[in-house]
């Protein structure tokens, strides 16, 4: 810590001498951060100096140094190169040796932007604007000129580190996992197609969200979600709670055939939803209405014998509605049993909604992404951005933990 402070110091210092010869009165604003100004111009003489060192440590002598006499390799000249640097160019004359040997590493062979650069682009491709957009605003804004072709290469990098994420370790339990989908427009086989982008949220046992993965298929089904259960079980998941999905037929069967001992609890936002799509308007408020008090009664019988009554008062008109609702009913009342700050967190899958809501934010402005990969890897850049947001525990997670131990035991829930 205190040699860091000290070098911290040293190069402060260094900085400040450099300033203290210049001549700040009278300059302008372009003078200073224009294309030809003296950032541009300190900037491209930083590089140029760290070339020469890195050159310097690849040779074994400083320039002109008698120590390169007969050394068997010397340096050759420079090669004149442009970089693109975070918001603007700058060139530089790149040293060669004779033996061509040389390859730096501050700037790479082959290679025009340094990494603030590339971070640059990524930043800007995370928030959803296209290859062609970025490249648009680079040319308005910085003046640098760069082809969609170059930002696909650049963005393509985060592939790799979507690959790294989508298979680490998991925890070993979970209290809650939201299981969602989103539909999103794709290519197979060359032909437009929608496909759907699966998500599992987890809360983890701090109260803290965390995206499990992302999994591709062409249409959203219970069978493909018992393979991204297998894939979460292989991954070192091997108790969850509480699984939050929607109505999706077979689904509760699934969740259970990997976790057997693992609780559903279907969206309550989802069934109201799908329970008013056929409700005709001057009748929607009031079937609404006594939809509540269903899934607001105080515990499962009362919720029961709401649904009672909806049923005489609208079995006439609506029957599928109280014969969906009976159906789904073990898994729907799973909420009862808790007090409200576990209903709170379970009762409807809007965590992973409001997630979902950030990734379409930045999939609308792409009218057809033309692979998996370029899904994913907008996808992973929109959810680490959404991820940082993530720093506090779900409300009043305290009385949940406790209250999940007295439900499951603290076997099960072994963090208190």
């Amino acid at each position: 810590m205190v040699m860091a402070r000290k070098k911290e110091k040293k190069e402060k210092d260094i900085i400040d001498q450099l300033l203290d010869n210049i001549d700040f009165h009278g300059l302008t604003q372009d003078e200073v951060v224009g294309q030809g100004g003296l950032i541009k111009q300190l900037t491209g003489r930083i590089l140029q100096r760290a070339l020469e060192a890195e050159m310097t440590e690849h040779l074994g002598y400083e320039k002109n140094s008698n120590a390169g006499d007969n050394s068997g390799n010397n340096r050759n000249g420079h090669t004149e190169k442009t970089v693109l640097l975070e918001n603007q160019s700058t060139t530089i004359e790149v040293p060669r040796d004779r033996n061509g040997t040389f390859e730096p590493v501050i700037i790479p062979k082959h290679e025009k932007r340094v990494p603030l650069f590339n971070d640059q682009i990524i930043s800007i491709y995370s928030f959803g604007m296209s290859d062609r957009d970025i490249k648009a605003h680079l040319e308005k804004i910085y003046n640098v000129e760069v082809s969609p072709d170059l930002i696909s290469r650049v963005t393509n990098a985060v592939i790799d580190e979507v690959r790294e994420w989508q298979n680490r370790p998991l925890e070993k339990s979970y209290p809650i996992i939201y299981l969602d989908a989103l539909r999103i427009r794709g290519k197979e086989d060359g032909k437009s197609c929608m496909k759907s982008v699966y998500i599992a949220l987890a809360v983890d046992f701090e109260g803290k969200k965390e995206v499990l993965g992302l999994w591709i298929a062409e249409n959203e089904g219970a069978k493909f979600w018992m393979g991204v259960l297998t894939e979460l079980k292989n991954r070192g998941v091997q108790d969850i709670l509480i699984a939050c999905m929607d109505g999706l037929t077979g689904f509760p069967e699934a969740v259970r055939s990997v976790y057997p001992n693992t609780r559903v609890q279907l969206c309550i936002v989802h069934m109201v939803r799908n329970s008013t799509k056929f409700v005709s308007y001057k009748d929607l408020k009031k079937v609404c209405a006594d939809l509540k008090a269903v899934y607001s009664a105080p515990g499962e019988e009362a919720g029961h014998d709401a649904l009672e009554d909806f049923g005489k008062k609208w079995n006439d008109k609506y029957p599928m509605i109280y014969q969906s609702w009976l159906r789904h009913w073990e898994d729907l009342s799973e909420f009862f049993k808790y007090p409200p700050e576990i209903r709170r967190a379970i009762y409807t899958t809007n965590a992973v909604e409001s997630l979902n809501y950030q990734l379409r934010k930045v999939t609308k402005n792409r009218s057809t992404f033309s692979t998996d990969d370029a899904i994913l890897k907008i996808l992973y850049l929109a959810i680490r951005n959404a991820s940082k947001k993530w720093t506090m525990p779900v409300r009043e997670w305290g009385q949940a933990l406790n209250q999940f131990a007295i439900e499951f035991g603290k076997e099960r829930v072994p963090f208190l």
